[in-house]
């Protein structure tokens, strides 16, 4: 009794549950049961070597022997950035770093050539009209001391005036005296030379010109001989007690330099020993040529070690403290010509394009004064390949996709009239359009096209199909060139 108890119960669940599948089943051949689907979207596919180009399906690409890209609609951003994926940024080496207020510190360096203190410049002339009778001093650029004799000079016209001062002393009359000196002292006669005529009682007619200080004879303007005017110029001096450096400067930098900077100049003449100086004058000009400011510094040179010529590295003895700016590594920033910018990246894979204002640049950093905040992720390497992805999709719309090229049809033909932007050809049957013999007018691109044929001439010809233009013969020849 109890088996076929058993046998009942479970006659009774096999049918309930094939009653269940039988409704179940039913319910479904009558109704669709949505699926999810994984699959992602494709915009287009392109050739990651020419990305201007977009093709509505996958295969090869025209341009290179490797297959075409997807571009993926999860891909796509409003703003114009693009997402990389991790494998991708290492691939690519991307580096970030972050946005923080740093003190830019001014390490001003310039390179200069000494040249001459022309505050120091002394002319030396002649006293009265004379004649140039020895020169001691006879070549440019010779160094002479303070008080070193130059030249002698003969003055014949100081003896009259010298034999009366004497004659007028005999006489004992000390106005009358004291007026003939006067009158010697007016005609430009040194103190030694009167008194040499007032302790000796003859006419001195011979000067020596003496330097008056330590340099060099910078011009040398007349020679042994040479008559010479009065005030004439016999000698040019020049001291180098203190030279001048004048140093070109970037516009970036002009912040750096301020009048009585103390400046530090070295030289490979003389390696460790270094030269101070500070800045004498901001010139106003700016070189028209290198777009460069300019600085005029004098140097101390007391033993006279650095020459004129010689080259310098200067430096600023002390930089200027600045208040901490915003600041990036140079590397980050993409200089377009136009415009500046860098990529701002979450750090979850996406990047962004931001445009920036930049300050002043100094030891590879470059300031910061709009575009970005404090805490910012930029990209320091590999900007270049993601900053010109992004552009590229900023700048081509998603649904530009490239159309391929009209195909061409070929064929032979008799020329029978030709205008300048028609012929007309009786041409053989055309398989490619079915097209049987007859006689029609083909469009020509330009009248050069059928500059070689002429009316009667065997061809063959290329065309393609135009909506607006019908027939467009792209390439046109005679028969006797191809037999060739």
């Amino acid at each position: 009794m109890k088996t076929v108890l058993k046998l009942s119960l479970l006659a009774l669940t096999t049918t309930a549950a094939l009653g269940v599948g039988f409704y179940a089943g039913k319910q479904s051949h009558g109704t669709t049961v949505p699926v999810a689907s994984s699959e992602r979207k494709v915009l287009y596919w392109y050739d990651p070597m020419t990305q201007g180009q977009r093709f509505d399906k996958p295969g090869k690409s025209p341009f290179m022997d490797m297959d075409l890209v997807p571009r993926y609609a999860d891909e796509a951003t409003e703003d114009g950035g693009v997402t990389v994926s991790a494998r991708q940024q290492q691939n690519l080496g991307i580096k970030t770093a972050i946005v923080a207020k740093r003190a830019l510190d001014y390490q001003f360096d310039a390179f200069a050539t000494v040249s001459t203190n022309e505050r120091s410049l002394q002319i030396i002339p002649a006293s009265a009209n004379g004649v140039v009778e020895k020169l001691f001093v006879n070549a440019p650029q010779q160094f002479v001391k303070a008080g070193e004799p130059l030249a002698q000079l003969w003055i014949p016209e100081w003896t009259a005036a010298q034999q009366e001062y004497l004659a007028v002393r005999r006489l004992g009359d000390s106005a009358l005296s004291a007026a003939a000196r006067e009158r010697l002292q007016l005609q430009f006669m040194p103190s030694d030379v009167i008194y040499r005529v007032e302790r000796t009682g003859k006419p001195q007619t011979r000067v020596t010109v003496q330097a008056k200080q330590a340099g060099y004879i910078n011009k040398l303007d007349t020679r042994e001989g040479a008559q010479v005017a009065a005030n004439s110029p016999l000698f040019e001096m020049a001291s180098l007690e203190s030279v001048w450096l004048v140093i070109d400067y970037p516009q970036t930098q002009a912040q750096a330099l301020q009048v009585g900077s103390e400046i530090l100049a070295s030289s490979d003449s003389w390696p460790g020993e270094t030269f101070h100086g500070r800045v004498s004058e901001l010139l106003p000009n700016m070189e028209t040529a290198t777009r460069t400011l300019k600085a005029r510094i004098v140097l101390e040179n007391p033993h006279m070690k650095l020459k004129p010529g010689m080259y310098l590295n200067v430096k600023l003895a002390s930089q200027r403290n600045l208040p901490p700016v915003l600041a990036i590594p140079e590397e980050a920033l993409i200089e377009t010509g136009s415009a500046s910018r860098v990529l701002v990246t979450q750090n979850d894979g996406h990047f962004t394009p931001v445009n920036v204002v930049v300050g002043t640049a100094q030891n590879g950093w470059v300031e910061i004064k709009q575009g970005l905040r404090e805490g910012d992720n930029v990209v320091t390497s590999g900007q270049f390949l993601i900053d010109s992805e992004a552009s590229l999709r900023s700048a081509l719309p998603e649904e530009k996709i490239a159309t391929p090229a009209a195909p061409e049809y070929q064929g032979e033909a008799v020329v029978k009239e030709i205008a300048e932007d028609a012929i007309t050809l009786s041409h053989k049957p055309i398989p490619a359009l079915k097209w049987g013999a007859m006689t029609m007018d083909f469009a020509l691109k330009s009248a050069a096209d059928a500059q070689s044929i002429k009316v009667g001439d065997s061809v063959m010809f290329s065309f393609t199909l135009d909506d607006q233009q019908g027939a467009v013969i792209t390439h046109l020849m005679p028969m006797a060139e191809v037999m060739k």
